[in-house]
């Protein structure tokens, strides 16, 4: 289908939404689908829980937030549970300014357009559909028509509470327009969009002394005086402002705390009363969430002036740090290349996830027990195993510092660096170490990096390169490994016969001369040593191999090089411990023999099959790995 296919059905799709009738009818709607009729809160918390929410180890996910927003998921649960349910309940919360505060490119613009542009959907779908009085520049609510003594009538009638006034300008319309007949006052479907100023608003502060109190709450159209020959008049009034035009939905605050104070004073009225002034009127009825974002630097300054404690008590803080999992971070990046001119470089394998360990690495706090090092609380925050430690330890990790992830490297940078690499080598394809040099180099032109912190930072890229040399060499050990396939079954056939004598206290037969011999616990020992089982624990282990093989048995299955993970890497290591020698020749000779070159070729092309590789990277790996191993 073409794209202006595609054109003529949204515009079909979108002419079927529109709806228009007169209150009388609208009253029908609201009691078939009372929803309609929901808080602005409400809309938002509804539109969040709609996209699903699924509950992993304990802790909520939301899927609104699963394509754009990665390693957040503990504040973004805080953020939904702790002001958007209550607030949606209408519980005092909801008469509160909700300030996000984190480090620079910590996701909270990201956050804030992800609910603008899901408000926008929203109201397309039968759920978050939207009613206001047809011809309002704010979308006023048509429940504001209901008087206010018959609003109790209607909460017994309906379930719904009323809030809120009826606008100057609609109270004039009713008198004027429809002599006071409620019932035949015109209502309409309305489509949230920033861009045509409904039920989305967004305010930027700028030089104080230029900027104007009517971007917020709009301003008076001389023009129109003569015509309706007072100021004072609703008609002469353009209720063009933020504060107006994001009625019924919401607005985005941006840099709240720079601005003015003559803007923000008109927050504490809308937040706790939910109405605001403007021009020679009543005060005006306004049902939104207004969200602003800041750092914590100037959110520190704000809260230490006296002056802004009014103001302070209507901001509900929500912290957003910095993502502290390595394969969340690697999602971030992954997003942010496939968003760039730069998503057709070949990057190869595991490169953005050392990538990732250096920037965690800056975000992550000194443990304060001795016996755990950076390197392993990386590893836990990431939901590896670490051996010695369970989930209770990682609660405790997080709970040594509340400020844990609120400072360190930001995903832009490495993103630059990244970007960095490929404009200036002009390559299709880029690798762990190219990446890792590249930060190594940005440090120096890094503003804000102090010479300790860069020690720090260069300390940081060391481990990160030796998490990547231990990667290399399981990646080249895993390919080379299958090419000796069939020694590592044979060698797995052997293990298993000796281990089955050990724990039955039985003899083997020497194939070749018949006679009877003891296990081989040499050969067991040098296994089992690859994976960390001790001379104390080697029983123990024995005895499990032994149960998983007659647990196969009675189940018709045979027990083979897969069916025991642990097992399986033992012999992978013990194999490519073995096979070193082979490794290093085959990497590292300028001049392979046949036998060798065909064995590279092997390896090759099981990079490149298997593993994600293209002819680059993978000899880039092997020589790499070559010169590791002959070090």
């Amino acid at each position: 289908m073409d794209i202006l296919k595609k054109i003529e059905m949204y515009r079909h799709e979108e002419e079927k939404l529109k709806w228009e009738g007169t209150f009388g009818e609208y009253l029908e709607i609201v009691k078939e689908k009372p929803w309609v009729a929901q808080s602005a809160h409400s809309r938002v918390y509804n539109m969040i829980k709609d996209a699903s929410v699924e509950e992993v180890k304990g802790q909520k996910r939301y899927q609104f937030f699963s394509n754009q927003l990665f390693g957040l998921e503990e504040a973004l649960e805080r953020l939904v549970e702790e002001y958007f349910h209550p607030a949606a309940k209408r519980l005092d919360v909801r008469k509160r300014i909700l300030l996000l505060m984190g480090p620079v490119s910590g996701g909270k613009s990201t956050l804030v357009t992800m609910l603008k542009r899901g408000l926008e959907q929203y109201s397309h779908s039968d759920r978050g559909a939207v009613y206001a009085i047809k011809g309002c520049p704010m979308h006023e609510d048509p429940l504001h028509l209901i008087p206010h003594h018959l609003r109790k009538d209607f909460y017994d009638e309906y379930g719904i509470r009323i809030e809120g006034n009826l606008s100057p300008l609609n109270s004039m319309r009713l008198e004027q327009e429809y002599g006071g007949r409620i019932e035949d006052v015109m209502i309409e479907r309305i489509i949230f969009s920033e861009d045509r100023r409904v039920g989305i608003g967004t305010f930027s502060p700028s030089d104080p002394k230029s900027q104007d109190i009517a971007d917020l709450t709009g301003s008076i159209d001389f023009s129109t005086i003569a015509e309706y020959g007072s100021e004072s008049d609703p008609r002469a009034y353009r209720f063009d402002g933020e504060l107006n035009k994001a009625n019924r939905g919401m607005m985005e605050f941006q840099e709240m705390l720079k601005c003015d104070e003559k803007f923000l004073w008109h927050l504490l009225s809308l937040t706790q009363e939910g109405n605001f002034k403007a021009g020679r009127f009543a005060l005006i009825s306004a049902d939104e969430l207004i969200v602003a974002h800041t750092n914590e630097t100037e959110y520190r300054s704000f809260i230490s002036n006296k002056k802004n404690e009014a103001l302070h008590s209507r901001i509900i803080v929500m912290p957003v740090p910095y993502n502290l999992k390595v394969s969340e971070e690697e999602k971030i990046y992954d997003k942010m290349i496939r968003e760039s001119d730069v998503a057709n470089v070949h990057i190869a394998p595991h490169t953005l996830r050392v990538a990732a360990m250096f920037t965690i690495l800056t975000r992550l706090k000194d443990p304060k027990k001795g016996d755990i090092d950076l390197v392993k609380k990386m590893r836990l925050y990431d939901g590896e195993s670490v051996e010695g430690y369970n989930r209770a330890d990682v609660d405790e990790l997080k709970k040594e510092h509340s400020d844990e992830g609120m400072s360190g490297i930001d995903p832009r940078y490495v993103i630059n660096r990244i970007s960095s690499t490929i404009i200036r080598k002009n390559i299709t394809s880029i690798n762990a170490l190219d990446v890792l040099r590249s930060l190594k180099e940005g440090l120096d032109q890094h503003p804000s990096i102090t010479p300790e912190l860069k020690e720090r930072y260069l300390n940081f890229i060391s481990l990160a390169r030796k998490e990547y040399d231990d990667i290399a060499k399981k990646e080249v050990q895993k390919a080379f490994v299958y090419s000796y396939e069939e020694s590592a079954k044979t060698l797995m056939e052997n293990y298993l016969d000796n281990v089955e004598a050990y724990c039955n206290k039985a003899k083997l037969r020497d194939p070749l001369t018949g006679e009877e011999i003891s296990p081989d616990e040499k050969l067991m020992r040098s296994i089992e040593e690859q994976i960390g089982i001790s001379e104390n624990a080697k029983k123990a282990f024995r005895e499990e191999i032994l149960i998983r093989i007659s647990a196969y048995a009675r189940k018709g299955k045979r027990f083979d090089y897969n069916s025991h993970d642990r097992l399986r890497e033992a012999i992978q290591k013990k194999l490519f411990a073995d096979l070193k020698d082979v490794v290093k020749i085959t990497t590292s000779s300028k001049t392979p023999d046949e036998q060798q070159l065909k064995k590279v070729n092997e390896v090759v092309a099981r990079l490149i099959d298997e593993h994600g590789y293209n002819s680059t990277s993978a000899n880039e790996l092997l020589r790499y790995v070559g010169s590791l191993l002959n070090r």
